[in-house]
């Protein structure tokens, strides 16, 4: 068997990021019901009802399923763009940072360290403000004790962290460690990265409307309940397994919508937010070690 038949298999049995558990109950309900209207057919009890098939046409059904499922991916993907773009804009900010600014005193280093970790605490802090999370321990290394204290009491952390890393660029300016121009082009990076921030809140906030939600859930019900009446007449025993396999499939399909449509939690098929702030920390060490040339002319001068 090849390495790709092999990953293909191992693909499908695997359990993480499926949502077979959400739906097992669905499943089982159905194939029991059908099961039981299996039964009742063989007795000879009138329950064969091929006409409930034009009850909920399986087009009008399939149609609702895939605007469901389109919607959800549409804010996934949104969600994923947002970030992809708070990674890009923190890496050019933090490049522009870290080669632009001069330094005059010997703490203008540590002072652009510490904007450069911040640009890190902006990714965190909004990663738990779209969790519903509270400040914690991930940020106490990546800034000073008095602003993680100050951070704790703050209704929307990454706004605060965006003030600082704004105020830290404005003082360079003040100091004429950077002209105007640069100063214009890294406070837009930082305008993009509360941009992302808004993005990612609407995201959060606009859920699925709740009537259409429950309009679904109805009419998979009842899809599923009228199942069994309209193939039982065909399949006679297999009644109860097909009915189960049917249950699957829609409900599977309504699960995985459910669990895509907000893209920050900890489900297995959400944004990985955590390994993209370990990402984002490990680029910002990188930068730290390096030496622009042109900070290195001016030490030789």
């Amino acid at each position: 068997m090849t390495a790709e038949k092999i990953k293909w298999l191992r693909t499908q049995l695997q359990p993480k990021g499926s949502v077979t558990k959400a739906v097992y109950k669905h499943i089982i309900w159905c194939g029991t019901f059908g099961f039981l209207i299996s039964i009742l057919y063989h007795f000879d009890v009138p329950v064969s009802q091929p006409i409930l098939g034009s009850v909920i046409p399986s087009i009008v059904l399939g149609l609702l399923l895939v605007f469901r499922t389109n919607t959800a991916y549409e804010r996934f993907w949104e969600g994923r763009k947002c970030w992809g773009s708070i990674v890009n804009n923190a890496r050019n900010l933090a490049r522009q940072i870290w080669v632009s600014i001069d330094e005059i005193s010997p703490e203008d280093k540590d002072n652009k360290i510490t904007a450069l970790n911040l640009l890190v605490a902006f990714a965190v802090t909004t990663k738990l403000h779209l969790r519903g999370e509270a400040v914690n321990s991930e940020l106490e290394d990546l800034m000073p004790s008095t602003k993680y204290i100050k951070l704790k009491i703050m209704n929307n952390p990454p706004i605060e962290v965006a003030f600082w890393i704004g105020d830290y660029l404005q003082e360079q300016y003040h100091r004429n460690c950077l002209n105007s121009y640069q100063l214009t082009s890294m406070q837009e990076l930082l305008n993009n990265l509360v941009d992302n921030l808004g993005a990612c809140e609407r995201i959060l906030k606009t859920p699925m409307p709740l009537a259409y939600a429950i309009h679904l859930k109805q009419l998979l019900i009842l899809y599923c309940f009228l199942l069994p009446f309209q193939i039982v007449q065909s399949l006679g025993w297999w009644t109860g397994l097909i009915s189960a396999l049917v249950g699957f499939t829609v409900f599977g399909i309504e699960a995985i919508g459910l669990e895509i449509e907000n893209p920050f939690g900890y489900d297995a098929n959400d944004l990985p937010l955590n390994a993209i702030c370990e990402t984002m920390k490990r680029n910002i060490d990188d930068l730290i070690t390096l030496t622009p040339n042109a900070r290195s002319h001016r030490e030789n001068i």
